[in-house]
């Protein structure tokens, strides 16, 4: 894997660096050589977050945690992209290398998580899309209160997802084929 650091307001430490390779030399096993990880690290005030993303074979998986500390935060994130790893086993063993996310799941810890193999469409919308800003798509999505709003990006003609982030900043997604 290639690791990537980024530091937003902060200097990362080389006692870091070396914690964080460690952590994430466990996901070794299961993602490619080529598999590329990018760890940002923020400082805020008194809060720091780690951010991890990690892309392998077309797919992404991303954990973001924020503490006191910046270990904790790593400590952390790893154990939250352990347990999305071993939620979707089943799914994700098509994608990875099936012959470590075994012994990957069997060492880490255990949390007391219902193992869900089928994930279930309790509700199905007919959602009308139109022609809008990214501007007027944040309005209407907040006026009907949700945390996400599909659109027709009239700037582009695609179809668009505005969406409230964690930090209370909001998000675009827009489709590409890379």
């Amino acid at each position: 894997m290639k690791i990537t650091y980024t530091a937003r307001k902060v200097n990362l430490r080389d006692n870091f660096k070396e914690r964080c390779e460690k952590k994430l030399s466990k996901f070794n096993r299961i993602f490619s050589e080529d598999a590329s990880v990018n760890v940002v690290v923020t400082l805020e005030k008194n809060r720091q977050t780690v951010e991890i993303t990690i892309r392998d074979n077309g797919m992404i998986y991303r954990a973001e945690s924020t503490m006191p500390e910046m270990n904790d935060a790593l400590d952390k994130v790893c154990d939250v992209l352990m347990r999305q790893i071993r939620k979707n086993k089943t799914r994700l063993e098509k994608k990875i290398k099936s012959a470590g996310i075994e012994d990957l799941i069997m060492e880490a810890p255990q949390a007391d998580e219902p193992e869900d193999d089928d994930y279930s469409i309790v509700r199905k919308k007919h959602v009308l899309v139109k022609p809008i800003t990214v501007d007027e798509a944040i309005l209407e999505m907040n006026m009907v209160n949700h945390n996400f709003f599909m659109f027709i990006n009239s700037e582009t003609d695609e179809i668009n997802v505005v969406y409230k982030r964690a930090d209370g900043n909001y998000g675009l997604l827009e489709p590409t084929t890379d």
